[in-house]
């Protein structure tokens, strides 16, 4: 009987996967991963069960969870009322009203579900010999200085005010600080690097004219770093263009051997008599015969591996994001004149605090701004005398991206305080939830995992019982890669 009674519960389970697993699969009307629900007969509503995408066939990660609420923010812009969220593997497989929650599934409710926070600009985890290097190059790895067991506070708190992802960066205020990444925030996740890092290689790092080391820089230096790094993507491009001319030439290098084996191999039987009839003549005339030798063209010789160059030339391919930490108006007009010219390049601002002023160029090249709205700088650096909370919005108004980040120190337990400022300062509310959602995700080139509440992100959400920037509605549970990691 005992037996019974665990064999049975494991069946059930089982054929409930099995069901789940033969359910067909469909897209929301905007094609965004939200499963729509089918009534049960009898129920004319339309609000019965909602189906389930197949299950993978990977074992169940973690707990299996429905997340129930009156507003789930598939993302700004786009809600769904009186929804729930199923969770299974890790990831979002379904979304929809209506969902039944699988047996043995745990059951958490709020009055909204939205997606968990990406801080943009941060130094999160992070170890701090790492975070404040000045001897970075375009090469170094931000995640070779995450410091997963790092039990910090700061890492907690992060998670407890809804972050539960940060772009981060080795080397903030180096000129160059090489590759940054994007990972967790949780460190119960650490055991499994692979859970940690969502992105190793999400963007190339620069500053312009940044105070390090207490050494305030003249305008003539904080041009000249601007020449230094536009010299940095020229190198990189022309790194890339020497192996693009390295495969041209080998390609032709190979047709033409390819082409002379042909004909030797067509003319062999004639070239054979050749051959015999001159050596002939040749012991007839009681001379030295000379075997024709073949010579080939050398084949061409690769260029020399270089790692930084090799990061920077794909900064200037826009296959990374260049994010730069530019402030002052003048470094900011420099910058654009001298970028103009690589097209490909996906420029970000970081800070930009004088950046209002170019807004229409910013807006016009697509060219995001990262924000850090921080009220009470106390003694900031010189780049910062400029500082205005409504920066977010006037860039917003202009039609520029604003991000919003945590300032690439270790504080973001304070990024939703932080977009919700930014949003009493004139920036659009929807526009500032975008800011630490959606639009972080895009621009660091992981809106398949992260950034909105859709079927296959990865579960990074957050249960609250009010409004995401309603600083005082409390987050009531965090949920990271499928794991209730605060409640």
């Amino acid at each position: 009987m005992r037996v019974q009674s665990l064999i049975l519960p494991l069946l059930s389970g089982a054929l409930l996967l099995a069901s789940v697993a033969a359910a067909p699969l469909r897209d929301g009307p905007d094609g965004d991963g939200v499963v729509a629900a089918d009534p049960p007969p009898g129920d004319p509503s339309g609000a019965g069960a909602g189906e389930a995408p197949a299950s993978s066939p990977v074992p169940i990660r973690g707990e299996t969870l429905l997340l129930r609420a009156a507003r789930v923010i598939v993302r700004p812009g786009r809600e769904i009322a009186d929804a729930e969220i199923l969770v299974q593997n890790g990831r979002i497989v379904a979304v929809g009203a209506g969902l039944a929650a699988p047996p043995g599934a745990r059951v958490l409710e709020g009055e909204v579900v939205c997606a968990g926070f990406l801080d943009p600009w941060s130094s999160l985890g992070i170890e701090p010999g790492s975070a404040g290097d000045l001897s970075t190059t375009p090469a170094t790895a931000a995640v070779d200085g995450v410091d997963p067991y790092d039990p910090a506070e700061g890492r907690r708190e992060a998670l407890r005010g809804g972050v539960t992802c940060a772009r981060v960066q080795a080397g903030g205020p180096a000129q160059v600080g090489g590759v940054g990444a994007v990972v967790r925030t949780a460190e119960r996740l650490a055991a499994t690097p692979g859970e940690l890092v969502v992105l190793g290689d999400a963007c190339l790092s620069a500053t312009i004219g940044v105070t390090r080391g207490g050494r305030l820089l003249d305008v003539f230096e904080r041009v000249g770093e601007v020449e230094r790094l536009v010299g940095q993507i020229e190198r990189g491009r022309a790194y890339r263009e020497s192996w693009v001319e390295h495969r041209h030439d080998l390609e032709e290098w190979e047709k033409k051997i390819a082409e002379e084996a042909a004909k030797l191999e067509k003319d062999f039987k004639k070239a054979k008599k050749d051959r015999e009839k001159e050596q002939k003549e040749a012991a007839e005339k009681d001379k030295e015969f000379k075997e024709k030798k073949y010579k080939e063209d050398r084949k061409p010789r690769a260029p020399k591996h270089d790692a930084d160059a090799e990061v920077l030339a794909r900064a200037a391919e826009g296959e990374i994001p260049l994010v730069v930490e530019v402030h002052r108006a003048e470094e900011i007009r420099a910058l654009l004149a001298k970028t103009a010219a690589f097209d490909r390049l996906r420029l970000v601002i970081a800070g930009g605090t004088e950046a209002a002023a170019h807004a229409a160029e910013l807006a016009k090249r697509r060219i995001p701004v990262i924000v850090w709205p921080a009220p009470g700088l106390g003694e900031r650096p010189d780049e910062y005398d400029g500082h205005d909370l409504a920066l977010a919005g006037e860039l917003g108004r202009a039609g520029v991206q604003v991000l919003i980040g945590s300032g690439g120190g270790p504080h973001a337990r304070d990024l939703r305080n932080l977009a919700a400022l930014a949003a009493g300062h004139g920036l659009d509310p929807a526009a500032a939830l975008a800011a630490i959602t959606t639009n972080a995700a895009r621009v660091f080139d992981v809106p398949d995992r992260l950034g909105s509440v859709e079927r296959g992100k990865d579960a990074e959400l957050l249960v609250l019982d009010g409004d995401p920037l309603d600083t005082t509605s409390r987050i009531r549970f965090v949920i990271s890669h499928g794991e209730v990691v605060v409640e």
